[in-house]
């Protein structure tokens, strides 16, 4: 069919009877005392017995006897969802045809039993058939009008339609397919729509009643036509499947005769059958593809029923378990418990399928149990990877006490790292009143285990001295704040702050120079700090004045963190863990990008550590006037270009551009690892002041106020490149610039094998409190996923991210496109 083609059926040919279905009413009922005016109707809830009365009306007479439905008394919100079949047939019906729809109240008296009515016209003001929900406005204490014209429209006046108005006409289209399903921004969509609904209905109160209406839709567009006008024009249609689709009113319904095929086909009974079936070529073929899908997809009806028909078949594959699992109806006890045993004699699955079954979705303790065994087969360095997400799955359990919690202490007990970030990684958490009882109660099991340990016989600590050791890193931290409050209290530039901290680390606070007892550093609890080094102290020029502090070491070395207060670190923190473990997914590949996973630390909601790397930004380099270093600017050497400023650590006359292969080579892995994962998690608000560059050549960023693709700046462009770096490079035609293609490709297709356990950990972190997460935990993972392009196979991810590098690199280049214009306005 053309697009200029209009296809549609005449009335006048449909011989069906009129059918619609009574679906709702949206609004609180007046109380009975209440004028009919609908001013003030609202102030008292009513509850009632009601059903609408449905007439058909044809220019302006009565047509047929009036039709009511059943009794609805489940308010407040009554819904009927009844389907009116009337004994008029469409084509006895005329363009001035009208339904008019009154609600009655039984519960009332006779003066008070009437709510209201409205009318509506069966045909548009295009003598087309109406078809989908409608929404009509009841005209509150009188009776539908079916006189033409009607003194009681249904429509919402024209100069009254608002935003909600125009969302449900578009929800009308969608649901009669004249738009384009797209199901993971339709979930967002309708997920918008309901909270612009509440918005509006709390703006505009409830002082008007609603009643939806649905009309049957057909195949094509119904166009009036009074009988007998086109005698030249085929015989009627008759009710045939082949011409006319007619609406099912069981559309969304229980077949009752399924659902009892579907409990046949999933009963125990059915075992002994089902261990023997295998699943044909094709069946196999679906098998394959549904253990592919992401672990943020839903698995459909079909799906399900496949899955669950070959369930013995797919013990032996241990990909299958979570898909399993996600099939089961665990409402029915039976099923359940089948289910249960099966998944005990099923072959062992990976660490990262079991954060899987942690995930909110999974409400079986048996199930939350059986990850946690697999999780015991991890290493402490694993499982220090997966802690924070692990601590946020505790929202997840139906215990406070649970299996998992138990599992983080007793580990814990056994490692004094894992102790130490799970107590500050359980104690940032209890500022959170929904879920403080439940960080509250690990935190306590942790302090009341570890004390009843005894001193190991390798001259190890009794379980007290460990406990007080890390309370202590408490007691520090809240020192560190009395000492961020003082310096701010004092006018004057930064030179004499940093005069005030360091006064005050010799004087009132010099207990804090030399510690009566070493404390572990909660950075890194294995190494104990001794005492803060003030002549190497000092404070950043920032509005926070975060601190810059020297601790001592116990083994007579030093320890460089900065402390910040005011500002909430958990994001940050979440984003080096990530860099942290795909640096650790990397390597085990045999890739080693150089990466700078340095140590973060969030001691409060608005504090935290954070471990310092000597480095310059390149805005230092370059000597680029910004707010936080132009002051700066004039004790800096002067360094046209990251090239010079590496060749005064690592000259080589006769090295790539003056410099070592080794630093070259060292930049240009960082320089990728860092595009790659910055394109994958989103990160937004790149600039030279972010972009950090160590004597060694390491490129590393920080600041990550905005994932998951947010981003404060105007047209981000897809990968954080900065000219300067393609520049130090060589250029975007040089054989290094290709060699930082090949390690980005390569690095991007590693990542996207590990693409669930990802995606798992960020789906642990749905219920957290950290900003760009907590807004919308769903469209940040969707958000995640896309970047994983997961629908391509690795060739063809190579092809897709060389050119997703070659967009953002022409960028940075004069060039005659508006678009890449714009891209280039970001780093300026």
């Amino acid at each position: 069919m053309s697009g200029n083609e209009f296809r549609f059926f005449l009335s006048c040919d449909i011989n069906l009877p009129v059918t619609f279905r009574v679906d709702r009413l949206e609004g609180t009922l007046p109380s009975p005392n209440s004028p009919n005016s609908g001013t003030d109707s609202t102030t008292e809830e009513r509850k009632g017995e009601l059903y609408v009365e449905c007439a058909l009306y044809i220019d302006g007479a009565p047509f047929g006897l009036p039709t009511k439905t059943r009794l609805e008394s489940a308010g407040p919100l009554y819904c009927w969802n009844e389907l009116i079949t009337l004994s008029t047939k469409y084509r006895d019906l005329t363009a001035h045809s009208q339904l008019a729809l009154t609600v009655w109240d039984l519960s009332c008296g006779k003066d008070d039993g009437l709510i209201g009515g409205a009318t509506i016209l069966l045909f548009n003001n295009k003598m087309q058939l109406k078809t989908g929900k409608q929404k009509l406005r009841l005209w509150l204490g009188k009776q539908a009008d079916g006189s033409f014209p009607t003194s009681t429209p249904g429509k919402v006046p024209r100069q009254e339609r608002g935003e909600l108005e125009r969302l449900e006409k578009l929800a009308n289209k969608y649901e009669r397919g004249q738009i384009q399903p797209v199901d993971w921004l339709d979930r967002l969509t309708f997920k918008a729509m309901e909270k612009i609904k509440d918005r509006e209905s709390l703006k505009n109160g409830s002082s008007h009643l609603y009643l939806v209406v649905d009309f049957c839709s057909f195949e094509h567009r119904v166009v009036f036509q009074e009988s007998g006008a086109n005698f030249l024009l085929p015989s009627p249609i008759a009710s045939s499947n082949e011409l006319v689709t007619v609406w099912d009113p069981e559309v969304g319904k229980i077949n009752p005769s399924e659902h009892k095929q579907l409990k046949l086909a999933r009963s125990l009974t059915r075992g002994i059958i089902d261990r023997d079936l295998k699943p044909s070529s094709n069946e196999r073929k679906s098998i394959q593809r549904i253990l592919k899908y992401p672990p943020t997809r839903a698995l459909s009806g079909d799906e399900r029923q496949l899955l669950w028909k070959f369930r013995f078949s797919l013990m032996s594959e241990k990909r299958a378990l979570t898909k399993f699992l996600r099939c089961v109806e665990w409402s029915d006890v039976q099923e359940a418990k089948q289910a249960i045993e099966l998944m005990g004699k099923w072959e062992m699955i990976d660490v990262c399928d079991a954060l899987e079954l942690l995930s909110p979705l999974f409400e079986s303790e048996e199930v939350r149990a059986y990850a946690v065994s697999v999780l015991e087969r991890a290493d402490d360095e694993e499982l220090q990877c997966y802690l924070l997400q692990l601590v946020q799955a505790l929202r997840f359990e139906r215990t406070d006490k649970s299996r998992l919690s138990q599992f983080l202490v007793q580990r814990s007990l056994r490692n004094i790292e894992l102790a130490s970030f799970l107590r500050w990684f359980v104690a940032v958490e209890l500022h959170d009143p929904a879920y403080a009882k439940r960080f509250y109660s690990t935190y306590e099991f942790l302090e009341e285990n570890m004390i009843k340990l005894t001193a190991g016989e390798n001259g190890e600590e009794d379980g007290f001295k460990m406990w007080q050791s890390l309370v202590r890193q408490t007691e520090l931290t809240a020192q560190l704040c009395s000492i961020m409050r003082d310096v701010r209290n004092v006018r004057g530039n930064t030179q004499k702050k940093i005069e005030k901290l360091r006064q005050l680390l010799s004087g009132l606070l010099s207990e804090l120079t030399y510690f009566d007892e070493p404390i572990r550093s909660p950075l890194a609890p294995s190494v104990l700090i001794t005492g803060i080094v003030p002549s190497e102290s000092s404070i950043f020029k920032s509005a926070l004045h975060p601190l810059r502090l020297t601790f001592r070491t116990a083994n007579g070395g030093q320890s460089k963190v900065i402390f910040k207060k005011g500002d909430d670190i958990r994001q940050d923190q979440l984003v080096v863990q990530m860099v942290s473990l795909m640096d650790r997914l990397l390597k085990l590949e045999n890739l080693d990008l150089h990466l700078t996973p340095y140590k973060v630390l969030a001691t409060g909601q608005d504090e935290g550590m954070l471990e310092f790397i000597p480095s310059r930004s390149l805005a230092q380099i370059f000597r680029r006037p910004s707010v936080m270093v132009e002051t700066k600017c004039k004790i800096l050497s002067d360094h046209r270009s990251i090239i010079s400023y590496l060749q005064k650590f690592h000259p080589d006359e006769h090295g790539p551009f003056g410099i070592t292969a080794t630093c070259l080579e060292t930049f240009i892995k960082s320089c990728a690892g860092y595009s790659v994962i910055t394109y994958i998690l989103g990160i937004g608000d790149r600039h030279l002041d972010n972009l950090l560059l160590r004597d060694d050549g390491r490129l590393f960023h920080v600041d990550f106020g905005f994932i998951l693709g947010r981003d404060p700046k105007p047209f981000p462009p897809p990968m954080k490149l900065c000219k300067e770096m393609v520049e130090a490079m060589g250029g975007a035609e040089s054989q290094y610039y290709t060699r930082f293609k090949s390690y980005c490709c390569e690095a991007y297709n590693i990542l996207r094998k590990s693409s669930n356990l990802i995606l798992n950990l960020f789906h642990l972190m749905a219920g957290s409190n950290i900003p760009d997460i907590a807004s919308d935990p769903e469209k940040g993972i969707l958000k995640l996923q896309e970047k994983f392009r997961l629908d391509l196979d690795d060739e063809a991810c190579i092809h897709f991210f060389q050119d997703l590098i070659n967009e953002s690199v022409s960028a940075l280049f004069p060039q005659m496109v508006e678009t890449i214009h714009r891209w280039a306005q970001y780093w300026r």
